[in-house]
């Protein structure tokens, strides 16, 4: 299955180191981020697990669940974990998913249908495509995708952000510029008419050209 932006994102029930989830009703009515891992003990993934641990008040405050996924079983997750805190400063409290059978890594597109239906006799390098981000919103939809090498740390400082863009552009008609950061002028969409536009920005607009119409960012 290739997904794409506005797919729905693949459900199912694994086993994670809070107990069983189902990944729709896990999300509930919220916002949800998935990072997958190639395996277990590596570093680059190390660091990223603890800084997600670090960030993950900022994500409370989006109301957006974040959930760690690496093709090893999760008992291997919770002996790692220690790892985790121990050298980055900070526990891990979000779910981290077990895909042993590869299941949830085959589903979200991350390794090809032949590889297989084990984790076990595998390496980094074979898994090394499980390195992607998922945003998805609370219709269950895939919003955004970022697929990472194993030797670049992600920057999950800019996921904080592109969540912020996604989460405003879904409730406002307005879509964000290059580098945008939450509080920063903002665009109307081409879809929005010049008279619709009037009518929600009475103040009106920037326009340095008739298509790039620049307004404050919506309260709300």
């Amino acid at each position: 299955m290739t997904l794409r932006i506005n797919s729905v994102a693949p459900d199912f029930s694994a086993a994670t180191t809070q107990g069983t989830i189902k990944f729709h009703d896990w999300i509930g009515s919220g916002w949800a981020i998935l990072f997958s891992h190639p395996k277990d003990f590596t570093p680059v993934c190390t660091t990223e697990l603890g800084y997600m641990a670090k960030l993950k008040p900022e994500f409370d405050k989006r109301n957006t669940k974040i959930v760690g996924l690496s093709v090893d079983p999760v008992d291997n997750h919770a002996r790692w974990s220690k790892d985790i805190e121990e050298t980055q400063g900070y526990a891990v409290t979000y779910p981290m998913i077990g895909d042993p059978e590869l299941k949830v890594a085959t589903a979200y597109d991350m390794l090809p249908e032949g590889a297989g239906t084990t984790s076990e006799g595998r390496t980094a390098a074979d898994n090394a495509t499980v390195r992607s981000v998922f945003i998805i919103g609370p219709d269950k939809k895939i919003k955004a995708m970022l697929t990472y090498p194993m030797s670049s740390g992600r920057n999950f400082d800019e996921v904080l952000r592109l969540l912020d863009s996604c989460q405003l552009t879904a409730k406002h008609q307005v879509a964000t510029p290059v580098n945008w950061k939450a509080g920063e002028d903002v665009i109307i969409v081409p879809s929005v008419t010049d008279e619709q536009a009037k009518q929600k920005y009475p103040g009106g607009w920037r326009s340095p050209k008739p298509y790039l119409r620049i307004v404050p960012q919506p309260k709300g």
